[in-house]
């Protein structure tokens, strides 16, 4: 019998989901909304039986769920989430995995004790290049990764004004836990070591100046807050020696929007990029996947060519929740790395409010 999937949340992601757990053979049979006109166009779209207003009252009725997939406002998250793994489901929940590392720490020990599976849509995982360029780490044709450079960032790319994205309480933060995903894919290279310290900044120069607005988001509102950051930047060390340094940001006075991990190895280096024509537009981006080595005296550079994903692994990165549960691939992600992400995101906002180096 084919895995059974409730949706909360009727968002931009929720299509991605949709289209990711049916590719693995899933079947979405239910989706919450409080946003009941949401609700009802996505089920109308996707052929989706069950229709609610409240997710609770979803996780009380559709007893035959295997599994909940989250999609709201990132304070959400944490409730959601421990409300369903009591329900005994389990859970695919949208970065980032809370508003803290505390809370994704209770998620993650509730999963633990209800022996269910929690993962986080970390979708540039499961990006063709991603999973190439991790195939020749692992193959130790790298070797160990002593530095990496993550970065996401926008030139015009608040994704709206005064609505939940600007509002820490609602966010839990700005550009950095929104755009998290390049500092997570440099961590995953890395095999995810332990944190020593992190030094930060943060910037918010442009937070509320509309010529900084993206193509994509939600609706301004006059009466909203914006108290978060639109771009972060710093240095990352771990008890092995190992370096990240990042640049994240919303909007800030670059050439275009880039998103890409770097790394150098003792065995070779490698770069995993996408460039934007347009900010926050994939269909306008390009991508690369490049190798670097030294053979026999010479500098080697290849570009590794993959199949295009406009998608950015999105669809992939659902896919993989199904396939873990059916037992036919290893989840992408862990609940342990998703709290250690959360850690090192909140010593990077201790970090620049204190204007000292803060330990996660």
């Amino acid at each position: 019998m084919s895995i059974k999937v409730g949706l909360i949340g009727g968002g931009g992601m929720a299509a991605y989901h949709i289209e990711g757990f049916k590719k693995a053979g899933a079947e979405v049979i239910a989706i919450a909304d409080m946003n009941e006109i949401i609700a009802k166009s996505m089920a109308s779209k996707y052929k989706i039986a069950n229709i609610y207003s409240d997710a609770q009252v979803m996780l009380d009725v559709q007893k035959d769920l295997d599994a909940v997939s989250i999609i709201t406002p990132n304070k959400f998250h944490c409730p959601l989430a421990l409300a369903a793994l009591k329900a005994g489901k389990n859970v695919f929940c949208e970065k980032p995995p809370a508003l803290n590392a505390k809370e994704a720490e209770e998620m993650a020990q509730l999963a633990k004790a209800m022996k269910k599976t929690l993962m986080f849509n970390f979708n540039n995982r499961a990006r063709p290049e991603s999973v190439t360029m991790m195939n020749y780490i692992k193959a130790g044709e790298m070797g160990v990764i002593n530095s990496a450079q993550a970065k996401w960032c926008r030139r015009t790319g608040i994704p709206g004004f005064g609505g939940w994205f600007t509002n820490s309480a609602l966010a839990g933060g700005g550009a950095l836990i929104d755009l998290l995903h390049m500092l997570d894919l440099c961590l995953y290279f890395m095999g995810y070591p332990e944190p020593s310290y992190v030094l930060a900044q943060t910037f918010n120069d442009f937070i509320d100046d509309k010529n900084f607005k993206g193509p994509w988001g939600i609706p301004d509102r006059a009466d909203g807050v914006n108290d978060v950051e639109s771009a972060c930047h710093g240095f990352l060390t771990f008890q092995t020696g190992q370096v990240v340094n990042f640049q994240i940001s919303w909007a800030e006075m670059v050439r275009r929007e880039e998103v890409s991990a770097t790394f150098q190895g003792k065995a070779g280096g490698g770069l995993i990029r996408r460039l934007f024509a347009i900010d926050g537009l994939d269909h306008t981006a390009i991508d690369s996947c490049e190798v670097y080595k030294q053979e026999s005296g010479v500098s080697v550079n290849k570009d590794i060519v993959v199949m295009p994903d406009e998608s950015m692994g999105r669809i992939n990165s659902a896919a993989n929740f199904i396939d873990s549960l059916n037992g036919v691939a290893e989840p992408l992600n862990t609940p342990d790395q998703a709290v250690k992400l959360m850690r090192i995101i909140d010593a990077i906002y201790a970090s620049a409010k204190n204007k000292a180096p803060a330990k996660p």
